[in-house]
């Protein structure tokens, strides 16, 4: 037999009312009286009936997340996060690695009260009636589309850091990436290379840009070894993303090549894994737990009031300096 909202009552000596708003987290309820009845709700094994709360209140409390790749540490290392801050504001996330249309349509039968949707490579695109029936944010690089998105300002980035490397002397800088021309964020970071080159005055050379074609580590791997064979040396790599540095670290390696003291080595995705690598590298881009705070402050917003955020929020990059970047 399930256990009630009575039983609990009974058992902690408190009324219905009181274990109805201790359960739903409500600030009218004392500290103590609030511990009391859900270790009560614990020790009878109580397991709420979402269903029934969701007819009475239209909200699930739930949070659909359409996640595009999980063999990425950047990735994996945000959506953990997005999900401990979720889970701090009492709301459940459920994730889908199926396509926009498909994982919105999923969503929408699990009456889940928002969407956030990691757009991968171009825009993404969802049927006009689905785009309308459901708070959805997007995670990508803003444009055309007409969902809000929050822009982590890729190219800003990769541009602060050719700056950073310029400013500690540097002026032979290669950026190791994928120059995927379908995928608008890697698009976006070479621009922002291109943009950083120019303001520093320096002229793109012919090794000055490797191409993974890929984002995987040996992807990065590949690139690297077959750049650092060749002459002139750069002084100063940037890495398109944390997956790509791991490749290239393992190349420099092999090369007998030491960072920073033969060469300087800043990448993109500001993520604390940066610090557990073999070497803590410099890292640039919007920190992680700012971007996981602000898309739930934003996917919570929408829930709660539609067309309460503006259409695109762009963030500010940062530079993590850590033990891979020194002057020369």
């Amino acid at each position: 037999m399930s256990v009630t909202i009575k039983d609990i009552a009974r058992e902690s000596g408190v009324s219905y009312s009181t274990v109805s708003k201790a359960l739903n987290d409500s600030p009218l309820v004392k500290p103590d009286t609030k511990k009391k009845v859900i270790e009560a709700a614990r020790n009878l094994g109580y397991s709420p009936n979402f269903a029934a709360k969701n007819l009475v209140s239209k909200k699930s409390r739930t949070i659909g997340l359409v996640w595009p790749a999980i063999d990425r540490i950047a990735l994996t290392a945000l959506v953990s996060k997005i999900n401990e801050i979720v889970t701090s504001k009492n709301y459940f996330m459920i994730l889908s690695v199926n396509s926009a249309d498909k994982a919105v349509e999923m969503f929408k039968s699990f009456q889940v009260d928002g969407v956030i949707i990691f757009e991968e490579g171009g825009e993404t695109e969802l049927h006009s009636g689905l785009a309308s029936s459901i708070p959805i944010l997007s995670y990508g690089v803003s444009g055309s589309s007409p969902l809000p998105i929050i822009d982590v300002n890729h190219k800003k980035a990769i541009h602060k850091a050719v700056l950073h490397l310029y400013n500690q002397g540097h002026t032979k800088i290669s950026y190791i990436g994928d120059l995927s021309p379908i995928d608008k964020r890697q698009a976006e970071k070479l621009d922002g290379f291109y943009e950083g080159m120019k303001e520093a005055n320096l002229i793109p050379g012919e090794s000055s840009i490797a191409n993974t074609k890929g984002l995987s580590w040996y992807d990065g791997y590949l690139a690297a070894k077959t750049l650092l064979q060749k002459e002139p040396l750069p002084t100063a790599l940037i890495s398109g993303s944390y997956d790509i540095s791991v490749g290239i670290l393992r190349a420099v390696k092999e090369l007998n090549l030491r960072i920073p003291d033969d060469l300087s080595l800043i990448s993109y995705d500001n993520i604390p894994q940066m610090a557990s690598l073999e070497t803590e590298l410099t890292s640039v881009g919007v920190p992680i737990d700012h971007l996981a705070d602000k898309m739930v402050e934003s996917m919570l917003s929408l829930i709660a009031q539609p067309g309460s955020i503006s259409l695109t929020q762009l963030m500010e990059p940062e530079i993590m300096m850590r033990k891979s970047t020194r002057n020369i």
